[in-house]
């Protein structure tokens, strides 16, 4: 394969994309145009290839760890394609994603429902139910993640949210909340009404399916 330097300059990532604008790239070319060159043990163009790839076959479960898989890979360039990707998803995706029920919450939780441990994910929401932000605000040992109403609050305010809705994984694949659960939830809820942010729902998420604390009645225990 012929590296970047080898090509017509017209034809390079860079110049293409300051001359036709970014739409006018391949997958591969906006890859390449974010890293620049390449390595020793890779050229950009390969590099490139392989990461386009990734990002088909995972879409927003693409990791570090995928990245760090492509022969050539090391930290900085993986971390320069996770940054970005992750900035595109934050301010592109989520402008048009509206919150009527716990599925359509589920496609922004994916990444962490089959995760080994349990993650407690916050995400904010403007008075017409339209998300503004989506944080992971601890991840916990395998089977408890302790969360204080401090830390889940303090984004939320922060975003001017007026709703939130709590999102949590279970590493054993159960479904029901746990005891631990309940009390967290409890919590949370009583400190959502002192600060007047209303707790939309509360959702578990598996690779099994999801349980929703709003449609099994559970919401204002």
């Amino acid at each position: 394969m012929k590296t970047i330097k080898d090509m017509p300059e017209h034809a390079r990532p860079r110049e293409k994309l300051r001359e036709r604008g970014a739409k006018a790239l391949t997958d591969e070319e906006l890859v390449a145009a974010i890293l620049g060159m390449g390595t020793a043990r890779a050229d950009v163009r390969s590099i490139a290839k392989h990461v386009a790839g990734l990002i088909r076959e995972h879409k927003e479960e693409l990791s570090l760890d995928h990245l760090l898989e492509v022969p050539g890979m090391g930290l900085a360039k993986a971390a320069q394609i996770l940054a970005a990707f992750e900035l595109a998803r934050r301010h592109l995706l989520k402008e048009m994603i509206k919150v009527v029920s716990a599925k359509d919450v589920l496609p922004l939780v994916a990444d962490i429902a089959g995760k080994q441990q349990e993650h407690f994910v916050c995400i904010s929401l403007n008075g017409a139910n339209e998300v503004i932000e989506k944080r992971i605000v601890t991840i916990g040992l395998l089977n408890k993640s302790p969360v204080h109403p401090r830390e889940v609050f303090a984004d939320v305010i922060a975003d001017r949210a007026a709703g939130v809705i709590f999102v949590h994984n279970h590493p054993s694949g159960e479904l029901q909340p746990s005891e631990s659960d309940l009390n967290i939830h409890r919590q949370l809820t009583e400190a959502g009404k002192i600060l007047g942010i209303q707790i939309l729902d509360h959702v578990i998420v598996t690779r099994k399916g999801y349980y929703s604390f709003r449609e099994t009645g559970l919401l204002t225990i």
